[in-house]
């Protein structure tokens, strides 16, 4: 949420904002990765993995949607709510397709290309970029999404 305050000191507060959501991305990918390295995964901390995860990126999401709206952006605005809910759709997905027992890792927009795409945007953000980062992290989770269903309904059919 540190990027909400950007009206203050768009370089400081956009790039702090930047380092922490990086920071916590990579801390998260350690962590898992360090649990099924020491064989300590759990069922529970995978679910509780992926929820925090949709949890600080649903966050930094809301406080750029509501920068774009202070700004009276509102193409931008609109933009982010439907890259908030495209990207937990491509969490969803997957998460979904898993159940069934099959396959839903497909797409390139994948949550590493999420957090790299956010963080790009927040660091170029003084320079007008985010909200171009915004549209184009946008079209990619949708599309994913839609690469997820057709792939699942392959698998799906395939099976019959």
């Amino acid at each position: 949420m540190l990027v909400f305050f950007e009206y203050r000191n768009e370089l400081l507060f956009y790039w702090l904002g930047a380092f922490v959501f990086v920071v916590g991305s990579i801390l998260d990918i350690l962590d898992g990765a360090l649990a099924r390295a020491g064989g300590k995964t759990t069922p529970f901390g995978s679910f509780l993995d992926s929820t925090t995860d949709r949890v600080g990126e649903g966050a930094m999401l809301g406080a750029i949607a509501l920068i774009f709206a202070r700004q009276g952006n509102t193409v931008a605005l609109g933009a982010t709510i439907g890259a908030i809910a495209g990207s937990f759709l491509v969490s969803y997905t997957r998460a979904k397709a898993e159940a069934l027992g099959l396959r839903g890792d497909v797409g390139f927009g994948s949550r590493a290309e999420r957090v790299v795409a956010i963080t790009a945007g927040l660091v170029l953000a003084p320079w007008g970029v985010l909200q171009w980062v915004i549209y184009l992290l946008t079209v990619t989770a949708w599309l994913t999404v839609l690469q997820r269903i057709l792939y699942v309904r392959k698998q799906l059919r395939e099976q019959t």
